[in-house]
């Protein structure tokens, strides 16, 4: 199937003649004189900044599949997958997506949807298949090729270097337990940057701490309907308080080690910064001793993490709770995770929780999230769209942050095909407007948000939940690797056609 979409299958996705009339393929609205843009129709206010950019976002391991072509070493998500009892219905990625030999069909969906800008990862097995040593050619030629691709369609390529999927042949020997893999991240990461740099201005260094070193290496339980749920990653490990926290600190080193070596390695304007799931504390009622009271838990929720980044130090707080468990560092080390860097990418989907101003030391009362509380598809996915204006303000307003990319946004939906061949996500479209509206007002006051990337372009191998869970703007049929934009990518080409809430 061409996924080289015309304005007319747009406007049969949409339902709405109106809809042809309006829209153009990216490759015409860069060439397109400002004033003959299309103009906001009237009562759209929201507007974003000029130069807010609109992109999507993928990961290798959920999308690429060919995990045994060109010299691509096995990762731990291949000996996950393959755990019995561990991936929903047995489901793998062996194939996901097809994307390694189907990228050219996908970089002109993104093309014809309005993409500018594809935040996409690098398999670290496929480049080094041991986590070191003799770096794999056909594994850098394929990024070569995409990054190629993209540029040609007029897209900004925003690779990320670490998206979980370590080589196993690395955990083979401690894994992220191991001060070793965050030096072989670090050469990975250098290696890169001299093979990209000519074309991929910005990097991500790590995604998501907390998910693959808390729910990788200790998991977590949380209650849904009255039931406790477990919630794992790969590799499955549950470590103790102590090893635990020295993952932590492997990981955050390692992201500065990144760091410096794209420094070293990279083209003159290579840009860097990490890409997290920032814990956000959300005022439960906006007045200035809630909103400080937020602010105060957010910082302390991510003492491991972003914190510590940040600051160039462990919070009090964190080291005291810790007590003997605490990780073992130097002040060296300190000054390698707060390398400086040029902007923080937030994956943001859910409030961690809603907090009040408090008399008690901490100087917050946190605030349980009532058993009715609507949420999305996903069990863990609580709906509280005022988080994307909250995530944003308080990397600003704590960390003076310079540059803020929202690197990932979205939500799971029961998508399926219609009889006459669409897929009517109405949820997803709810949650993308909700939640850009409340990016818009970040924006409006100031906060420096450069651009947003939905996640993601496609359904894909929804790492615990297989294919079960749908996240993206395009359904794809796993059996025959059809792709169909949903409804919610037509939202998206206008949002990003008109820079504004639609």
């Amino acid at each position: 199937m061409s996924t080289n979409l015309t304005r007319r299958d747009f406007a049969k996705i949409a339902g709405s003649a109106a809809l042809a009339m309006t829209t153009a393929p990216l490759a015409g609205l860069a060439q397109t004189p400002v004033e003959s843009r299309p103009k906001p129709a009237q009562g759209i206010a929201a507007a974003f900044p000029d130069g807010f950019s609109w992109g999507v976002a993928t990961s290798a391991y959920q999308i690429e599949g060919a995990i045994k072509e060109d010299g691509r070493g096995a990762s731990i998500w291949d000996t996950y997958a393959h755990t019995p009892g561990k991936i929903r219905n047995g489901h793998n990625a062996d194939i996901a997506n097809d994307h390694y030999h189907r990228y050219k069909d996908d970089v002109r969906l993104m093309q014809d949807m309005g993409v500018k800008n594809y935040r996409f990862s690098i398999a670290w097995p496929r480049i080094f298949p041991d986590g070191i040593g003799q770096p794999n050619a056909k594994g850098l030629d394929f990024y070569n090729r995409l990054v190629d691709a993209l540029l040609e369609a007029g897209i900004e390529p925003f690779p990320t270097l670490y998206h979980w999927d370590l080589p196993q042949a690395l955990q083979d020997k401690g894994g992220w337990q191991s001060r070793d893999t965050a030096k072989a991240f670090a050469d990975y990461a250098g290696y890169m940057a001299r093979a990209l740099s000519d074309r991929a201005k910005r990097f991500f260094t790590i995604n998501e701490f907390f998910s693959f070193v808390d729910l990788g290496h200790r998991g977590a339980e949380m209650m849904v309907d009255g039931k406790k749920v477990r919630i794992e990653l790969a590799p499955g490990l549950r470590l103790s308080n102590a090893k635990l926290n020295q993952v932590r600190h492997n990981a955050v080193l390692a992201h500065g080690l990144s760091v410096e070596a794209i420094r070293a390695n990279g083209k003159a304007g290579t840009k860097c910064g990490p890409a997290d799931n920032l814990s956000t504390a959300v005022p439960a009622i906006e007045t200035p001793e809630n909103i400080r009271a937020a602010e105060i838990a957010t910082r302390e929720m991510n003492a491991g993490y972003l914190t510590v980044i940040l600051e160039g130090k462990y919070a009090d707080a964190y080291l005291a709770a810790a007590g003997n468990d605490a990780p073992k560092f130097t002040e060296e080390d300190l000054k390698i995770i707060s390398s400086p860097v040029d902007f923080i990418g937030l994956n943001v989907y859910r409030p961690s929780v809603y907090v009040v101003a408090s008399e008690r030391a901490s100087g917050f009362r946190p605030i349980s999230f009532n058993k009715s509380h609507p949420r999305m598809l996903s069990l863990w996915h609580v709906l509280g769209p005022e988080v994307m204006y909250w995530a944003p303000r308080q990397m600003q307003s704590l960390w003076k942050t310079k540059e803020i990319y929202i690197t990932e946004n979205g939500c799971a939906a029961s998508d399926q095909m219609s009889a006459n061949g669409t897929v009517d996500d109405s949820d997803r479209i709810m949650f993308l407007r909700n939640h850009l509206a409340h990016l818009q007002r970040a924006t409006a006051e100031g906060v420096p948000v450069k651009g947003y990337f939905h996640w993601s372009l496609m359904d894909n191998f929804e790492w615990s939940d297989g294919f079960a869970n749908r996240f993206g703007l395009v359904y794809v049929d796993y059996k025959t690797q059809q792709r169909t934009p949903k409804l919610s990518a037509a939202y998206f080409r206008e949002a990003a056609l008109r820079n504004a809430v639609v």
